[in-house]
């Protein structure tokens, strides 16, 4: 996907939210998806781009299947799709494969995502610097990773050495827009369902910014940062809530993914 492009679809376009537009579990998503569709992934590129620095996790053994299915309406035309293969429920690590269907129906990319880290922002300055609300913040040009925050999370010293090597932090560039300082983040909303019956998910306002780097290999890491506004969970509008997500994504190529 040309977040570029999807930038430019978003200056120009009118949002289109609402109950309606709740993902289809039975037919017409893309690569012919649904709750419980086996997935074979290649794992040659998550293999490459590990060995070459990158912070992806590839999928376990048994992150076979896809177990919800969300859609992310945004400001654009087009559909985004998340086909996870864990929610992050038990694991507290989201794991899913993102699709992009642009405006004429095709599948313009696919990515591999694993959740980085979350984080819970307590002030209402740093709730709006995620959100982008004070034309700073999330929509930055760049955002810096840096050595000390991944071990917090958990990293240990031989792959923040991997990732790192003799520098303090890793360096991603907004993949949108031009050369301003700062773009409005990407807002929408993404319904997600648990259940082919749709009696199970949850429905958020989302905020994000995709960031991208260069791997040694040449190849592209994505981080994507997204400020999620819990509205309700299995129905239940009292399930509030708002935490930001870091996740890592590789591209990979559609035919190096079989979902049946």
């Amino acid at each position: 996907m040309s977040w570029t492009d999807a930038y430019n679809y978003l200056r120009n376009s009118v949002a289109k939210l609402g109950g309606a537009d709740a993902p289809r579990t039975d037919q017409d998503l893309p690569l012919g998806a649904r709750i419980g569709s086996l997935v074979r992934l290649q794992q040659a590129p998550l293999l490459g781009a590990l060995a070459n620095g990158s912070l992806i996790a590839p999928p376990d053994a048994d992150d076979n299947r896809i177990v919800a299915v969300s859609q992310i309406r945004l400001k654009q035309t087009g559909g985004l799709y998340r086909y996870y293969l864990d929610t992050g429920e038990a694991s507290e690590k989201e794991k899913f494969l993102q699709v992009y269907q642009d405006a004429w129906g095709k599948v313009t990319e696919v990515m591999y995502c694993t959740q980085l880290a979350r984080v819970v922002p307590e002030t209402v300055e740093d709730q709006e610097a995620y959100m982008g609300l004070a034309n700073a913040g999330l929509g930055d040009r760049s955002y810096t990773l840096w050595r000390a925050q991944l071990g917090d999370v958990g990293l240990d010293e031989a792959d923040l050495e991997l990732v790192f090597g003799q520098d303090e932090g890793v360096d991603y560039w907004r993949d949108a827009g031009g050369d301003e300082d700062f773009i409005a983040p990407f807002s929408g909303t993404e319904t997600r369902i648990d259940n082919p019956s749709g009696s199970l998910g949850l429905r958020q306002e989302m905020y994000f910014m995709p960031y991208v780097r260069r791997l040694r290999n040449g190849g592209h890491e994505y981080l994507l940062i997204t400020t999620e506004v819990i509205s309700s969970v299995n129905g239940d509008a009292s399930k509030r809530g708002i935490h930001v997500d870091f996740v890592i994504g590789i591209p990979v190529e559609q035919e190096r993914i079989v979902i049946q």
